[in-house]
């Protein structure tokens, strides 16, 4: 897969917050990180797949849609940074939760992510949902 393609295979598996979508886009050793919100690492993609199975299933929201912003190329061909946003209902509130992605991504496969979201529209979104 090209990286244009992963990244719009990314942003369908968050739409339809499918952990199965989302955790075959990435090498069988691929690590998932969380630089903020005190999330451990997902290690390898079956630990990204149960980790976000459990994530996405303890909130109840619906992903309407998720936006790219922008797709930056670094001066390392397998780096891209992903502007993004994600736009969620929660109980009846709207919310946009703005993230950026850094993903290496090697031979078609997401071999490095650094997950960055906003914590801040993430907590309200857990709120609206409960």
């Amino acid at each position: 897969m090209s990286i244009e393609e992963i990244v719009t295979a990314y942003h369908a598996a968050m739409l339809h917050k499918s952990p199965d979508e989302l955790a075959d886009l990435y090498a069988e050793d691929g690590l998932h990180e969380f630089p903020f919100g005190g999330l451990a690492p997902f290690k390898g993609r079956e630990e990204i797949r149960a980790g976000y199975r459990a994530m996405w299933g303890a909130t109840a929201f619906e992903a309407e849609e998720v936006r790219r912003v922008s797709l930056y190329r670094t001066t390392d061909p397998e780096v891209v940074v992903v502007e993004q946003n994600a736009f969620v209902a929660a109980g009846d509130q709207r919310i946009t939760v703005p993230g950026l992605l850094v993903l290496r991504i090697r031979n078609g496969r997401i071999v490095h992510a650094r997950d960055y979201m906003d914590t801040s529209a993430v907590t309200q979104v857990r709120a609206a949902a409960s």
